[in-house]
C-alpha cells in the first residue's frame, strides 16, 4: 500500500509547511481581514487520505485537495500553508484558531452546518464497501448487518453506520493503513471509505475490492468557523475556478474524470 506512516507526516511535515508572512492581523480581526494582512491560507488536513491528500516519494504533499488548495489560495492572492493532523483533531484545530479552513473530504451534513460554515462542494461523491476479493457477499448496506466494519474515528462514514447499520459492529481507527491492515488480517470484514479513494487504492492493492455500488451521496466542502464573510470569499474564489476550467483540470489530473459537480 501506498499510504505513508502518519506520524512521519505530522513531526516531519508539519513543522516544515507550516509559515506565516505578512503583516501581523489586528485583534478581533475577521477570518478573511486575518488571511488577508497575512498572506497565508492556513490549511488543515490529514496528509494520509490518498488520492486527496498524501505524502508522495519525496516527502511532499501531494494529491487533488492539495492541488485544490494551492489554486484556492492562489485565487485568493495569498499562499497556502498546510498543517496535517489526524481526521479526529482537523476541526479541533479550525476552532482553536489553529487553522483557517479545513479541506480533507469533511461531508457538509446538517450537524456540521450547525456548528461550522462550509463553502458549496467541491467534490460530489458516495460511500463504497472496502472487502478482500475473495470474501463472499457484502454488496450492499443491508450486508453489513451482524459484521465487523471499519471507519475512520468522527468520520461521515461512522455516522453513517452508526445510524443505518445498526447491529454491525463499528470499529473506529485514527488513520487508513491500520484499518486495512486488520481487513487484510480478518479482524475485520469490511471498510467503509469514499468511493473515489476506493477506486484509487484497489489498483495498488489488488486483494482488496470496491465491492457494490456507492451510497449515500454526500458532497465534500471546505470547513471554517462559522463567519458569513469569509465563506462568501472562498465560494466566489471556488466559483473562478469552475469558470476557468482550473477545478476540472485538477480533477481530471488526479481521477480522470471530473468529480466537482
Amino acid at each position: 500500500m501506498r499510504f505513508p506512516a502518519r506520524r512521519a507526516v505530522l513531526s516531519g511535515l508539519g513543522l516544515a509547511l507550516i509559515a506565516a508572512c505578512g503583516k501581523k492581523p489586528k485583534a478581533g480581526a475577521t477570518g478573511w481581514e486575518r488571511i488577508k494582512a497575512s498572506g497565508t491560507l492556513r490549511v488543515g488536513l490529514e496528509g494520509t487520505y490518498p488520492p486527496f491528500n498524501f505524502q508522495d516519494k519525496s516527502g511532499q504533499l501531494a494529491g487533488f485537495e492539495v492541488d485544490f488548495a494551492k489554486a484556492l489560495a492562489a485565487q485568493l492572492g495569498v499562499k497556502p500553508a498546510f498543517s496535517p493532523a489526524p481526521f479526529a483533531g482537523l476541526l479541533g484545530a479550525l476552532e482553536s484558531g489553529r487553522v483557517d479552513v479545513v479541506i480533507n473530504q469533511i461531508t457538509i451534513t446538517p450537524e456540521r452546518q450547525a456548528k461550522y460554515d462550509f463553502s458549496e462542494p467541491y467534490t460530489v461523491s458516495g460511500i463504497q464497501i472496502i472487502k478482500l476479493k475473495d470474501k463472499p457477499g457484502l454488496e450492499k448496506p443491508e450486508d453489513l448487518a451482524g459484521k465487523k466494519v471499519g471507519v475512520g474515528l468522527g468520520t461521515n462514514y461512522e455516522q453513517w453506520a452508526r445510524a443505518n447499520a445498526p447491529t454491525a459492529d463499528i470499529r473506529t481507527y485514527d488513520d487508513d493503513p491500520t484499518k486495512y491492515q486488520d481487513l487484510r488480517a480478518g479482524r475485520i470484514d469490511a471498510v467503509l471509505n469514499d468511493r473515489l479513494v476506493a477506486a484509487d487504492f484497489v489498483k495498488t492493492s489488488p486483494e482488496f475490492v470496491a465491492s457494490g455500488p456507492p451510497f449515500a451521496a454526500q458532497g465534500a466542502g471546505v470547513a471554517m468557523k462559522k463567519d458569513p464573510g469569509l465563506k462568501v470569499v472562498i465560494d466566489q474564489a471556488i466559483n473562478a475556478l469552475r469558470a476557468n476550467g482550473e477545478l476540472t483540470a485538477i480533477s481530471q489530473r488526479w481521477f480522470g474524470a471530473d468529480v466537482t459537480r
